[in-house]
């Protein structure tokens, strides 16, 4: 039970919530409200799995937001072009992997900090990006490609369902296989680890890639629930995703923390905005929400 405290406290915060909307505000259970915090959150979640992998494995990556704008516009970009949505689907994962692939080179080659890294490339695609589009959405996609040709229902539960496979077989990845171990011991203590003969650069190197390919999927997953692809959809998705894999109990220096606990921080942190909502609270009281509930976890044994 020890092992699980944090992911207890977060189940426990947000069962309080759930709650305090029964009793407060219980129009929040009335028509699909909780369907459409399980879409939203979709993205969110596959883009916290490669958060996760990188907070685990002591870095930090705070240019997923751009990356994430630049997938999406690619991947609308593929789409209107005429390209198959599985295509397009392999397309994501490819762009995203070589953003990531820049990062982990530059961090696990070069030895830099990620959060210099990270900050640059962040800002070099955001420019990119706008200097290319000039703030104009992608627009004449196919009918194939909003929620994957087959409804609006159905693809909603394809979002979620593709993000709790994700989700699914990167928990059992993490906790079972070698290289999960290894992003452990690299984030524990990466001297050790080498002497153990596990190589933390290349896991470094490895868990960006991953980031990169995850952002690709969740811009994707975000991009096919609209009619057009916005250029600045990952606006402030780091701090998003960052703050729900803290809450969620990922130590912020490496080596502690589950994916469970992160999707339970990115259930928590995508349900308060429509909670305030219902609840007459500010939109503003999100954002302290979030900053107080990550200090706490990072101040926590």
């Amino acid at each position: 039970m020890a092992a699980w405290r944090r992911e207890i406290a977060v189940a426990v915060a947000y069962a309080g919530l759930l709650v305090l909307l029964g009793v407060a505000a219980p129009a929040f259970y009335r028509g699909d409200q909780f369907r459409a915090i399980l879409v939203a959150s979709s993205p969110v979640l596959v883009a916290a799995i490669g958060m996760t992998l990188v907070i685990l494995s002591r870095n930090i990556d705070i240019s997923i937001g751009s990356q994430f704008s630049v997938c999406g516009i690619l991947v609308g970009l593929m789409a209107a072009s005429g390209w198959p949505m599985p295509l397009v689907g392999v397309g994501a994962v490819v762009i995203g992997g070589l953003l990531g692939a820049i990062n982990g080179g530059l961090i696990a080659g070069l030895g830099l900090p990620s959060i210099v890294v990270t900050l640059a490339t962040m800002v070099i695609w955001r420019e990119s990006l706008r200097w290319w589009r000039e703030g104009e959405f992608v627009r004449g996609l196919p009918s194939g490609f909003q929620w994957f040709g087959i409804g609006q229902d159905a693809g909603q539960w394809l979002v979620v369902g593709l993000s709790v496979v994700m989700f699914v077989v990167f928990a059992w990845c993490l906790k079972y296989l070698p290289p999960g171990r290894a992003v452990y011991a690299t984030g524990s203590n990466p001297e050790a680890a080498f002497l153990a003969g596990i190589r933390p650069r290349r896991v470094v190197f490895s868990v960006f890639v991953l980031m990169g390919a995850l952002t690709g999927v969740a811009a994707l997953l975000h991009s096919v629930r609209f009619a057009s692809v916005d250029p600045s959809a990952g606006t402030g998705l780091e701090l998003q995703v960052i703050a729900a894999v803290v809450v969620g109990g990922v130590a912020i220096s490496g080596g502690r923390g589950t994916l469970v606990g992160a999707a339970l921080g990115v259930l928590l942190l995508t349900t308060i905005r429509p909670a305030l909502v219902f609840l007459g609270a500010e939109a503003h009281w999100e954002k302290a929400i979030q900053g107080e509930n990550s200090s706490a976890t990072n101040d926590a044994p």
